[in-house]
């Protein structure tokens, strides 16, 4: 299964792979080389392929955990504050997604969407200190009566050249359900509340919409 984000690009990638084949095939007699040229571009599609596979997820939906919104690792866990929305003290957990992970964005949380907002922006490579407040990004705020208001933003990174927000203000937004995506290579922060119970540790990978990143009761 696809994400639809990836259509037109897996139909384009697809195309110049057969007319390539079929060039190699015709134009190149070194049997070596054209052997090696038409592995690399099934290569190519199979890279292509992979990085917008949009596999089924079985979130188990509670009000009392925040699960994670994308697949990675987790590179950050620290309180900071936050100054876009909340202007206050928050539990920041990042996640850090490399090109072969799976890049579809979910809702970490149930509840109501308070704020969207996309903000143009720098690719500096997702782990830089400044990359989430210079790189291009998008800011949505979810709200239950549980946690009250959680924050998480994609950020765009060195390879990453376009961001997509599916989340907009007063949407009923379900635990685990696609967000948004993001185009080659990222991370997502999110930022919790202080007296939230945080069940990951650095360097964990993580699995959007299954592993839990936190708890508050």
């Amino acid at each position: 299964m696809f994400h639809k984000e990836g259509y037109k690009i897996i139909f384009i990638t697809l195309v110049v792979v057969i007319a390539s084949i079929l060039l190699i095939d015709r134009f190149i007699d070194i049997n070596w080389l054209r052997i090696t040229l038409m592995v690399g571009m099934l290569v190519l599609l199979v890279l292509i392929l992979q990085f917008f596979r949009n596999p089924k997820r079985f979130t188990s939906l509670q009000d009392h955990t925040a699960v994670s919104p994308v697949d990675g690792k987790v590179v950050v866990i620290e309180e900071v504050f936050e100054k876009e929305v909340f202007k206050d003290k928050r539990i920041q957990v990042s996640v850090f997604m490399s090109p072969i992970n799976v890049h579809v964005t979910r809702y970490p949380i149930s509840g109501k969407v308070t704020y969207s907002k996309y903000h143009p922006g720098k690719y500096l490579v997702a782990w830089h200190p400044k990359a989430s407040e210079e790189n291009e990004r998008t800011t949505v705020v979810v709200e239950n009566n549980n946690f009250g208001k959680v924050l998480y933003r994609q950020i765009a990174g060195a390879l990453a050249k376009r961001i997509v927000n599916y989340a907009k203000a007063d949407d009923e937004a379900v635990q685990g359900s696609d967000s948004g995506f993001i185009k080659f290579g990222s991370r997502v922060d999110l930022f919790l509340p202080l007296d939230a119970d945080i069940k990951v540790e650095l360097n964990q990978k993580v699995k959007g919409g299954e592993s839990i990143i936190a708890e508050k009761q």
